[in-house]
């Protein structure tokens, strides 16, 4: 992970370099430049889990859906409704927890959060306060110092918890009518929060941690993690302080809602923070939001009074009870129980086995093997080009991540929309391979494929008339006619090579023309 472009504050700027840097213990170095000072850094993720129904009733998940059309009587907490616990979501937080290192607790607790707001019907959230359903977990991720790919640091964060609770519903505000609005059909949605220690120390580690979080639930597909769709939303609670003093009053920035934007945000508080202090003023212990537009945090609320959220246990659920192959007993109905170990038997590999198999079978650097993960779909079709031409894979790559994937960005295109298929990339990279046509020519035909007309590779060098010109005479005619013009001269082989090159619109042989040359010039 890379974060490039960002608008934070200098100092902030500084320390996201500095922090890429390898770190004593959990926690990383203070930044450049600010070294009286040390940021401390946790987060809450909030996820939601890939069901077809909500965590507590039979309601359809579904993004978008018209307002209040996916709402069950419990949802909208009538009188008399109780919680039916979703089957699906268990396992998905079980194999999560399992994917991030953690203890899986084989009996959990449900309990009630109690909070009023216009979108939470009942006027509590069921959430798992007490006893949760995976804890102490860790997970490792990497980042490039100074936005150097080729110098990574791989580090640790350590998960506290992983607990399931419902979501709240949805509240949008009409200022023009001056009124509030309330859609219930995120109401009891699944999710699973998962809660670091404060083990991070800049915006740039917390964006790679949870870009390697988002990775990993693809990968497991307990969610789809799509940030934009609500799918992933983080917290992010900061504080600053000296050396060997305690730590400093934390404030919390809610619902972030991109990786990019919460690398910006904590940057932007921990040096908001520091000249707040530096300046002999106090930091107060607040909810704050972060508006992407101005590149700044902003006050919500005061969290000075402690809210009594008046925890209890969930009445209407009894403890959730998982077993392994050890405990499961005999005469069990295998549908009404969750087997840890069973799950764990089916865990994928993960993000960090891709890579590493990606570089030993294929010899690919491994700062390429990142790229070809954080790219949704991106190391499918590399793989698919792979398995359909001759060319070696470390030249595949080059025209992955420096042809494929740029034009992609440029026209803000995912893998799975490019024009250009994996089957076609092959197609022209084997006539390229067997020196059918020339790397620029290849270039002109790929430029031809983005129009996404139709045409193979070979249909487009037969009608722009770009196949390689093996014939020597015609090749010595060309090259005698370049040499009128540069006479002589030893000095200018490279620029007669590239003047042949251009006379011949790229289809001439380099390896054939310079050896033309060669033999010219020492007439």
């Amino acid at each position: 992970f890379c974060t490039r472009g960002s608008s934070a504050p200098e100092g902030a700027k500084q320390g996201s370099r500095a922090c890429a840097r390898p770190a004593t213990g959990h926690r990383g170095t203070a930044p450049r430049g600010l070294a009286s000072w040390v940021p401390v850094v946790g987060l809450e993720i909030h996820v939601q889990i890939s069901s077809n129904s909500k965590l507590f009733s039979g309601s359809q998940v579904q993004f978008a859906a018209p307002p209040n059309s996916l709402v069950s009587f419990f949802d909208a907490s009538l009188p008399g409704t109780l919680p039916v616990l979703n089957r699906r979501c268990v396992e998905a937080a079980v194999m999560t927890g399992l994917a991030l290192n953690c203890s899986i607790n084989k009996k959990s607790l449900f309990d009630r959060k109690h909070y009023f707001y216009a979108d939470l019907p009942a006027g509590y959230q069921i959430t798992q306060q007490r006893v949760p359903i995976a804890v102490n977990g860790s997970l490792s991720y990497s980042l490039c110092i100074d936005n150097k790919m080729s110098q990574m640091v791989t580090k640790t964060v350590r998960i506290k918890q992983i607990q399931l609770e419902q979501d709240s519903g949805k509240s949008l505000h009409d200022d023009a009518r001056s009124q509030t609005l309330v859609d219930l059909n995120r109401a009891g949605v699944g999710l699973m929060e998962v809660v670091t220690e404060p083990d991070m120390c800049c915006g740039e580690e917390a964006a790679a941690a949870v870009r390697e979080l988002q990775l990993i639930l693809q990968t497991l597909g307990s969610s789809q993690a799509i940030m934009a769709e609500g799918q992933l939303r983080v917290d992010a609670n900061v504080s600053v302080h000296h050396p060997g003093e305690p730590y400093g009053v934390r404030t919390e920035v809610k619902n972030i809602n991109s990786v990019r934007f919460l690398a910006k945000a904590v940057d932007y508080e921990i040096q908001r923070q520091i000249e707040e202090l530096e300046n002999g003023g106090t930091i107060l212990n607040e909810t704050r939001s972060f508006d992407s537009k101005l590149g700044c945090t902003i006050p919500m609320r005061d969290k000075e009074g402690k809210q009594d959220y008046r925890f209890m246990p969930e009445p209407n659920l009894p403890p959730l009870i998982l077993y392994d192959a050890k405990s499961l007993p005999v005469n069990m109905n295998h549908q009404q129980v969750v087997n840890i170990d069973w799950i764990r038997e089916r865990l994928p590999d993960l993000p960090s086995v891709k890579r590493a198999k990606l570089v030993e079978l294929y010899g690919i650097l491994p700062e390429h093997s990142f790229t070809l993960l954080n790219e949704d779909g991106l190391a499918e079709y590399f793989e698919n080009v792979i398995k359909q031409t001759q060319m070696k894979p470390k030249k595949v790559i080059g025209w992955i991540l420096n042809d494929l994937l740029s034009y992609l960005k440029q026209h803000a295109l995912t893998v799975k929309d490019s024009p250009v298929s994996s089957f076609l990339l092959a197609d022209l990279l084997n006539l390229l391979e067997r020196r059918e046509i020339s790397s620029s020519a290849a270039k002109q035909v790929l430029e031809e494929l983005w129009k996404g007309e139709g045409k193979t590779p070979l249909k487009i060098v037969k009608e722009k008339k770009l196949e390689l010109i093996q014939d020597q005479k015609e090749l010595e005619q060309i090259c005698q006619s370049v040499m009128a013009i540069k006479v002589g001269n030893q000095k200018v082989l490279n620029k007669l090579i590239g003047l042949v090159q251009r006379a011949t619109r790229g289809r001439s042989n380099p390896v054939l023309v310079k050896q033309i040359l060669e033999k010219k010039l020492s007439e």
